[in-house]
């Protein structure tokens, strides 16, 4: 196994995803073909020189169906001769294809791979593939099968993280994320999305609240409550953890990850492909990791896959500068934070999910992105990009500036 490593990486903003976002009128597709149109214009890139193209797709039906990572090479500007495929693990999906096409650089199997991955919220719903998670009774029943936001909120109530608590945490994220856009520390990676005119449709997130304040926040109702306690999803959760008289429904609208659109797209290459084209890197991958949990509380797969990567890599959670959790619910990181000892000013510095959205398919893509101009503008080394994965699951991802 020789080295991968990152020559670019690139992403959409993220629109809201309703009829009403920016990027409700434009298609997966063309989603997927402009950070690939952005690769090759920002690298001068001969497109032939690419062997694949992983993107991950967590509704991968209707318009994202049909392998949407082959479907993005063919409406871009990449030679033809380029391959796509399209993967789904859940939340994990886009970090996968960051892995994946990693993985294909390492195993001298491609010169140059792209991975990242494809979200239109506003056009596919969430869950509109269907599951045998959901819809299979034997299946359900099997693995107690409750809706994510419950498990944030048993997360919440086993570990004695309060509502304000989150909300305190979903506060600083609308703050970081504002001053990231003020500072422009997005910029190097965002590229606009315009329509068939040239006109600019959207350059820049539009899920975010930066006015959000703690008595905006507690005002909002909780998401989970009514599916908790209605339809009987706490008292399975008693039946799973015994310990648990009652679960503190924290989790509101506020303090959770925003349903949005968007792509992403990071070229990884041997070192020998980027000196042919005359291109340094910019990082390295250390190494990569998955892992299973519980699926029932299904959300503490972060510090396990974590801990993995890190054992891989030959390190520590001391010698990461930069964490970047993906925010899918504030007790997520929260839990997170207290398991690997890390302090809030090394970890989502720039906002999250909470503030940014999360374009399920896109995001892992996105925030390896992030985590990589963010330690080129803090001049530091390493960073360790992870997330929470649905039915119960984690990935993480070390990546290191060279």
């Amino acid at each position: 196994m020789s080295d991968a490593y990152i020559y670019d990486a690139v992403r959409t903003p993220r629109g809201r995803g309703n009829a009403k976002g920016a990027l409700n009128g434009v298609t997966p597709a063309t989603l997927g073909a402009s950070v690939l149109n952005a690769l090759k214009q920002r690298l001068d890139l001969d497109t032939s020189d690419v062997d694949d193209v992983v993107f991950g797709c967590v509704s991968p039906t209707e318009e994202q169906g049909g392998d949407i990572g082959r479907i993005s090479v063919l409406m871009s500007d990449f030679d033809w001769s380029v391959s796509g495929i399209q993967l789904h693990r859940h939340c994990a999906s886009g970090l996968d294809g960051c892995n994946f096409a990693a993985a294909l650089v390492g195993s001298g199997q491609a010169d140059f791979a792209v991975g990242g991955g494809v979200e239109s919220m506003s056009r596919v719903p969430m869950g509109a593939g269907g599951s045998a998670w959901i819809g299979d009774p034997d299946v359900a029943m099997r693995t107690y099968f409750a809706p994510q936001g419950v498990g944030a909120d048993l997360i919440a109530t086993m570990n004695g993280f309060s509502r304000l608590d989150v909300d305190q945490y979903a506060v600083e994220s609308q703050q970081l994320a504002a001053e990231a856009w003020q500072e422009e520390r997005f910029a190097k990676s965002i590229i606009p999305i315009v329509d068939k005119n040239g006109v600019t449709v959207l350059d820049k997130d539009e899920h975010m609240r930066p006015g959000t304040t703690l008595d905006v926040l507690a005002k909002l109702p909780s998401s989970f409550a009514g599916v908790g306690r209605d339809v009987g999803y706490d008292r399975l959760s008693a039946m799973r953890y015994p310990g648990v008289e009652a679960i503190d429904h924290v989790h509101t609208a506020g303090n959770s990850s925003g349903i949005v659109d968007g792509a992403s797209a990071v070229l990884f290459g041997s070192l020998a492909a980027g000196e042919k084209i005359g291109r340094k890197p910019r990082a390295r991958v250390r190494a990569f990791a998955t892992t299973g949990t519980d699926p029932h509380i299904m959300l503490t797969g972060p510090t396990p896959a974590a801990q993995k990567a890190l054992k891989r890599a030959g390190m520590t959670a001391s010698d990461i500068d930069i964490f970047e959790l993906n925010e899918a619910f504030a007790s997520v990181v929260l839990l997170f934070m207290r398991e690997m000892g890390i302090e809030r000013d090394c970890i989502n510095v720039n906002g999250g999910a909470i503030a940014l959205g999360h374009p399920l398919g896109a995001t892992g893509g996105m925030i390896l992105g992030t985590v990589l101009d963010e330690l080129e503008r803090r001049d530091a080394e390493t960073g360790l990009i992870n997330m929470c994965v649905g039915q119960g699951q984690g990935i993480a991802t070390i990546i290191e500036r060279v």
